[in-house]
């Protein structure tokens, strides 16, 4: 739901909650002996935040009343597709190169709206990046974004080799 801070319930619970988030389908779960759970969880429909309900003694959960995003291509999606395509293609292998094992997803969407959401799953940003990609209107403005942050981090890849920090890097990353 785009909790952004802490957890969700609780005396540490979340400062702020953004406007846009997505249902979470969960995909598996795991107990741990301690009693919580490791979940794999997959974005499903998006959603616009209208009203939100703090919990109480009654219920002890956020609650929010929201709206369903649509699933737009959105104008020049196809331009902008094969820009991200191009410079994922380099983003993965730049990973690769700076020691940073990426397994990369099994084969990229050809359509550009599911291409939007594979690419910017897969892109390791902050959460802030993260946010825009999620918040954008339609899936040529995800890719539009998408492509200036691939850029930037092929940029900031390229360099790593030469700057002091590139062998903390050395550490396993999953793009799924």
């Amino acid at each position: 739901m785009g909790i952004e801070l802490g957890h969700e319930v609780g005396p540490g619970s979340a400062h702020r909650i953004a406007a846009v988030g997505c249902t979470a389908e969960v995909r598996t779960a795991r107990r741990r002996a301690d009693g919580r759970y490791d979940l794999v969880v997959e974005g499903g429909t998006r959603f616009r935040v209208d009203r939100r309900d703090d919990p109480d003694a009654d219920t002890p959960f956020i609650r929010a009343d929201t709206t369903p995003l649509p699933d737009e291509v959105g104008p020049g999606a196809e331009d902008y597709a094969e820009r991200v395509r191009r410079r994922f293609g380099v983003y993965r292998e730049r990973l690769r190169r700076v020691g940073v094992p990426a397994e990369p997803p099994e084969e990229l969407p050809a359509d550009p709206l599911p291409l939007s959401y594979a690419v910017s799953a897969a892109m390791v940003v902050d959460q802030a990046d993260q946010q825009d990609l999620l918040e954008a209107d339609h899936a040529a403005a995800r890719l539009e974004l998408a492509a200036g942050l691939l850029r930037r981090e092929n940029r900031v890849l390229a360099s790593l080799p030469v700057l002091p920090a590139g062998r903390f890097l050395r550490h396993e990353v999953n793009l799924n």
